[in-house]
């Protein structure tokens, strides 16, 4: 059996569903989340009421780009300084075990829409500058616009390359940055070709002088501030960084917060390493001044901030953008995980995360299992999102156990398609296969770091996780929609 089949079944009948439906792990799917097969229509939200409006947080939801698991102060990092993260954690919710998919278009997919990005077919398991959701797609922008939210995106979009593609087509009022993946820090280009100019405002390419980072951050935080503290209509802000992907570049001003600081014997890797920990004390500062934006305009107790990287990091870079930043050889530390971006090891797919709201998160630790794909029908439930249809989220709400109200969370499974292999967490069990037939099995309870392969010594359990990937991968779709493609 391929593990790109699709199952081309009818579509569910039409019924009325009041927040999610109950995610169903894989190991106990039923026929009927089976026969689902591929979206074929979007839930139509009820009708926004001003009454609905004033109750709602406002969401600020940062998003990092290769931040490593050790490149945060409370994770441990000896040198790089991130001190407004770190308040925020000391004071939020600290999300331990919080994944995301390998590279940067798979997560966003899973961010935004609730589903494995396999679900919308293999063009989305990788870097990409396809489109990746169908137009009618519901996203979490989408859902919350229609509650009468005003919708922001500020950074990276990397979910289409053309205009037509963009965020605004996906429930965002308003777009700031680069259409396609990373960009120069200062060039505002992404790699050469067709795509390298790629900087926009609400699909509108454009030139603009400036540092990325500041300018991503700037628009932000003018966003922020133009709200009003008894304002009537909500806000979802969505910060997808650029930082800290290569180039690695940021300011003067962060490069001096370490000076007399070595990071390396060798000149080369010095260089390397001091240019990164200043990219990511640019962005922990900029983060800073959006919390300052919200604390000075009084909303700050009604605005829900989370944030995450969408991979793990990166440990060593060249530079295939139009630019002129140096390669860099050292880059990210993900110990004491394994693995790097690109790797279906913890250290490519287990990142930084953490939830803050003062006064309705009490400060905590939560080492439930989560996924990108979790958002989606965590935040649309908090904010009372109505449903015709079944959504066939892969996610699942997990807001009780951010709130703490479930101290224990129910084993489940969660699945991963990239590349030339797969992989799934099956309660502490974790399979890696590769398409090559290697198999590769860890128990991540007793061996965070994967140091031990336990497939050859445990081949029952590791057929039964095989067995509960192949169910997996029947919901993915086989093949690019025409429409996804770029033009000739």
């Amino acid at each position: 059996m391929s593990s790109r089949e699709t199952l081309l079944q009818p579509p569910l009948p039409p019924m009325r569903v009041r927040r999610a439906w109950p995610t169903m792990s894989i190991a106990s799917c039923s026929i009927l989340a089976i026969a689902a097969g591929l979206l074929v229509a979007w839930p139509r939200p009820a009708a926004a009421t001003e009454a609905i409006a004033a109750k709602t947080p406002n969401i600020l939801l940062i998003v990092a780009d290769d931040l490593g698991w050790r490149d945060v102060g409370w994770h441990g990092a000896e040198k790089i300084r991130t001190p407004h993260m770190d308040r925020l954690v000391r004071e939020g919710v600290e999300l331990d075990q919080h994944y995301v998919q390998p590279v940067c278009t798979p997560t966003r997919v899973a961010l935004l829409t609730g589903r494995y990005p396999g679900r919308f077919g293999p063009h989305c398991l990788a870097p990409s500058n396809l489109r990746a959701l169908p137009p009618d797609t519901l996203t979490l922008s989408s859902a919350l616009k229609s509650l009468g939210y005003a919708t922001y995106l500020s950074g990276k979009w990397h979910l289409g390359v053309l205009p037509k593609w963009g965020p605004n087509h996906y429930g965002f009022d308003h777009t700031y940055g680069s259409l396609a993946g990373a960009v120069d820090p200062w060039t505002h280009q992404y790699r050469a070709g067709p795509y390298a100019k790629t900087w926009h405002r609400d699909g509108k390419l454009f030139e603009e002088k400036g540092n990325a980072t500041e300018l991503v951050a700037s628009q932000a935080v003018t966003w922020i501030r133009e709200q009003k503290r008894d304002q009537k209509q909500p806000w979802f802000v969505f910060v997808p960084f650029q930082a800290v992907h290569i180039p690695i570049d940021a300011p003067d001003e962060f490069k001096k917060i370490y000076d007399g600081v070595t990071f390396h014997d060798n000149a080369k890797k010095d260089d390397s390493a001091r240019r990164f920990a200043a990219f990511v004390a640019q962005m922990d500062a900029k983060i800073g001044e959006m919390v300052r934006a919200l604390d000075a305009t009084g909303q700050r107790d009604n605005t829900l901030i989370m944030f995450t990287s969408d991979n793990g990091g990166l440990l060593s870079g060249g530079n295939a953008y139009v630019s002129d930043v140096a390669p860099t050889p050292v880059l990210s530390d993900n110990t004491p995980l394994r693995g790097q971006k690109g790797q279906l090891y913890e250290g490519g797919i287990r990142v930084p995360a953490f939830v803050n709201w003062p006064g309705k998160l009490a400060p905590r630790k939560v080492s439930a299992v989560m996924h990108a794909v979790d958002w989606m029908p965590t935040l649309t439930n908090l904010v009372g999102y109505e449903f015709e249809e079944n959504p066939r989220w892969d996610g699942r709400d997990m807001w009780s156990h951010l709130t703490g109200e479930k101290q224990t969370a129910q084993p489940r499974t969660i699945y991963w398609a990239y590349n030339k292999s797969d992989a799934l967490r099956h309660g502490d069990w974790k399979l890696i296969a590769r398409r090559n037939g290697k198999r590769e099995l860890f128990n991540l309870a007793e061996d965070p770091s994967e140091k031990r392969d336990l497939a050859q010594s445990d081949p029952q359990r590791t057929a039964e996780l095989v067995a509960l990937l192949e169910k997996a991968q029947k919901l993915d779709r086989a093949d690019i929609p025409d429409d996804a493609k770029l033009p000739k």
